[in-house]
């Protein structure tokens, strides 16, 4: 060879190597950019919930964990013992997107009466994030505190929060109590910056965190009614010497009416969805089935799948109740810390008192009719399962910090039976509106902006079960800004 071609042959191969060698497989760059949990979570509930990784202890005749799992987060857990079945990365503190409002929910239910009328004004709604997803509120439009719920709850509506914030002293007032509640509820993992979940820096939550909230709101009469309606009438505008018309409005959580192509699952109850730009899809759901009531929640699942949270939701819910009875629990839903000094919460199933300093809860009117207001317990066939308060075995009471397991008491139920009957609305048949641009709770909205932070640190349990099985799951890759 002439040295006129080694030559060429020596450039060739300078510049033609680092294109070969400097760009690894596509698989590897994707692996590369899956997050990583901490290596150090909490170990609150058990310390295998502290550990990264997928914690299952698998019996005879349990069945494996579903392969299509792709969430940076989930938890499967008894509602009523608060076991938990099986985890996975379950004290990550991720953002938390519109599942934020449970807690938001769960604070300032008992402070308004839902008869109570309030007079929107400009500053009511002064700051809502660009994007987000709004029930269509009006300024200088009158709402009651039960249309500004339904507005929280089915279409998570952050126009409704900033309406109910307002009327909680503001917004500094109200994100010291959702912190405060969430330090009662030991919801460590939390950091609330903004009451609606719209994305703030600092602002996060875990599965286990949510999963608490969950099981708390949804011993308030209220929180079940609103969590667990389809559908509902809401007000318009007002117009002089016009009758106020009403429009549609349906829950957001697709695995309780049914829409895009998922399927309404089985004994499905609430609770909520949300999806962000950093948080991806979150949701936390509630259902029951031959008497056993589990709790799930997914986090940011990463899998092309279309609405993939709801799936995987409903294959850790089918997996739940398959293996219950079946499996040691890798952990427990911890009680409240005024349980420490309790053996029961109030008989009528409200949450323990709000901390000292904070506002008297007001009582709670008795129980009004909307559209779709029955408190559905499931959803089969297109047919609601009403839900009678003394069948839904989420318990009112908390055990002790020792205790395994809550037991019930039968007068509790009786108790609760009396206390808690409510009347089944008829489903409004008004005309639909537009509900204004959306938080990208779903395919139809659209996305908001991104959240990071930390949590604090909570105490570990002491663990003595043998080792349980770990793998990890796929994770979403970190996300930027994303269209509609």
């Amino acid at each position: 060879m002439s040295a006129s071609k080694k030559t060429a042959c020596a450039v060739a191969a300078a510049v033609l190597l680092p294109l070969v060698t400097g760009a690894p497989p596509a698989w590897a760059d994707e692996k590369d950019k899956q997050p990583k949990p901490p290596a150090a979570m909490s170990g609150l509930g058990g310390v295998l919930l502290g550990q990264p990784g997928t914690q299952v202890k698998l019996g005879p005749g349990a069945p494996v964990l579903p392969k299509e799992l792709s969430g940076r987060s989930w938890i499967v857990a008894d509602a009523e013992t608060g076991a938990v079945l099986a985890s996975h990365n379950a004290h990550w503190p991720l953002a938390p997107a519109s599942t934020l409002k449970m807690l938001f929910a769960d604070t300032l239910l008992p402070k308004f009466p839902r008869t109570q009328n309030h007079l929107v004004t400009g500053e009511d709604l002064a700051g809502i994030g660009e994007g987000s997803s709004l029930v269509g509120i009006k300024e200088k439009q009158t709402y009651s505190v039960h249309d500004l719920w339904l507005g929280v709850f089915l279409r998570s509506g952050n126009d409704a929060v900033h309406v109910l914030t307002s009327m909680n002293s503001g917004l500094k007032q109200t994100v010291a109590d959702m912190n405060a509640r969430a330090a009662e509820l030991q919801a460590l993992d939390t950091y609330v910056v903004t009451p609606d979940g719209y994305d703030a820096p600092g602002q996060v939550s875990s599965a286990y965190d949510l999963t608490l909230i969950a099981r708390s709101g949804m011993q308030k009469p209220d929180f079940r009614e609103y969590a667990a309606t389809p559908r509902a009438a809401f007000p318009g505008e007002a117009k002089p010497g016009k009758k106020r018309e009403t429009f549609e409005i349906q829950n957001t959580n697709r695995l309780l009416t049914g829409d895009l192509g998922v399927a309404p699952y089985q004994g499905i109850a609430g609770v909520k969805n949300g999806n962000t730009t950093h948080a991806g899809a979150t949701f936390t759901g509630v259902a029951e089935r031959n008497g056993k009531v589990l709790l799930v929640t997914v986090m940011n699942p990463s899998s092309k799948e279309q609405h993939a949270v709801y799936r995987e939701t409903a294959r850790l819910l089918d997996w739940g109740f398959a293996a219950s009875g079946k499996v040691t629990p890798v952990g427990e839903l911890v009680p409240p810390r005024s349980a420490r000094t309790e053996t029961t919460a109030p008989d009528d199933g409200t949450a323990p008192a709000p901390a000292p300093g904070k506002n008297a809860p007001a009582e709670t009117a008795a129980a009004g009719k909307s559209g779709g207001v029955g408190i559905a317990l499931g959803v089969a066939g297109g047919v609601l399962v009403l839900l009678a308060a003394a069948v839904f075995l989420v318990n009112r009471r908390w055990p002790l910090a020792a205790s395994g397991a809550l037991r019930r008491r039968p007068q509790d139920d009786r108790k609760a039976e009396k206390s808690e009957k409510g009347e089944k609305g008829e489903e409004a048949q008004a005309p639909a509106a537009a509900d204004g641009t959306g938080e990208r709770e779903e395919a139809q909205a659209t996305a908001t902006a991104g959240e990071t932070g930390e949590a604090q640190e909570s105490a570990t349990a002491p663990e003595t079960e043998a080792t349980p099985v770990s793998q990890e799951s796929g994770k979403a890759p970190e996300s930027g800004k994303k269209n509609p």
